[in-house]
């Protein structure tokens, strides 16, 4: 399997995302997307692009031309995952988001001062 396939697997999976949310996000057919995961085509740069930002990674790293991959720290991984959960999501389940993080920010301050 070539580097992009291994890579388009590899961030989806970091991200916790299936490959038919990639697909979705970046406006394609399910069966695109599984062309590239696959190996059996290569996305257009326009496409590229816009999946890598989906991604939240760069285009070099997709590409596998970046020397080798960062380590990221377990907390690194929950933030990007969070990240890329939020852009999911509607304003209204933003709004009930906000809301859950205050009182678990606030439960945890008092279990702090305990």
């Amino acid at each position: 399997m070539d580097p992009f396939s291994t890579n388009l697997k590899r961030r989806a999976e970091q991200l916790g995302i299936t490959n038919a949310e990639v697909a979705r996000r970046a406006g394609l057919s399910d069966r695109r997307y599984g062309n590239y995961v696959n190996g059996v085509r290569e996305p257009d740069l326009a496409t590229l692009v816009r999946i890598a930002t989906i991604l939240e990674t760069s285009v070099d790293e997709l590409l596998g031309l970046r020397g080798e991959e960062r380590v990221r720290s377990v907390e690194e991984v929950f933030q990007e995952r969070i990240s890329s959960a939020l852009k999911a999501l509607h304003e209204q389940d933003l709004a009930q988001l906000v809301v859950m993080i205050e009182a678990l920010a606030k439960a945890k301050g008092k279990a702090n001062s305990r």
